[in-house]
């Protein structure tokens, strides 16, 4: 399809070519270990949202148009305190253990955290149900939102916004 003049439109390039599934290699090594090591690799790394259908409120609808009655949605998870959070996942396998309908969603971690921040949550649960589990919490959530770095100095650790 042409659109102007000497000119072809086509779609988009897909963010994550290539994508087997497969941890992302930045998150390969620290997942389980240290939580400092985890927050300083997920903004930039490729993580998985998984998407679920969610039947419309409208009962005669998903009766007669069946998958077409259903809306998709990420999965928000509310704790005890009410406070939400967004489930993501390091690998198509790990999301599928806790749910193989869910539909993997490749993103980046700060646009995980963009989105959970969107909706209102305020942690993302990463690898919900494996013994790498982890909770990425408020300030630090919003610091991977806004492309923050987490440094290691001789004091400890700190965000940094780059420039």
């Amino acid at each position: 399809m042409s659109g102007g003049e000497g000119q072809e439109r086509s779609l988009a390039e897909p963010a994550f070519p290539g994508d087997d599934g497969q941890i992302d290699p930045a998150l390969a090594g620290v997942m389980g270990g240290e939580l400092v090591d985890v927050l300083s690799r997920y903004g930039t790394a490729r993580v998985f949202v998984p998407v679920v259908a969610v039947l419309t409120s409208d009962p005669q609808t998903a009766l007669t148009e069946g998958d077409k009655g259903a809306d998709m949605a990420a999965v928000l998870m509310t704790g005890a305190d009410g406070r939400q959070a967004l489930l993501t996942f390091t690998s198509v396998a790990a999301m599928q253990r806790w749910n193989p309908r869910a539909r993997p969603v490749p993103v980046y971690g700060r646009d995980a955290a963009r989105s959970a921040r969107a909706e209102g949550a305020t942690a993302l649960l990463v690898d919900l149900g494996s013994p790498e589990f982890c909770v990425v919490e408020t300030a630090d959530l919003e610091h991977i939102a806004d492309e923050d770095v987490l440094v290691r100095t001789e004091t400890g650790t700190a965000w940094v916004t780059p420039r």
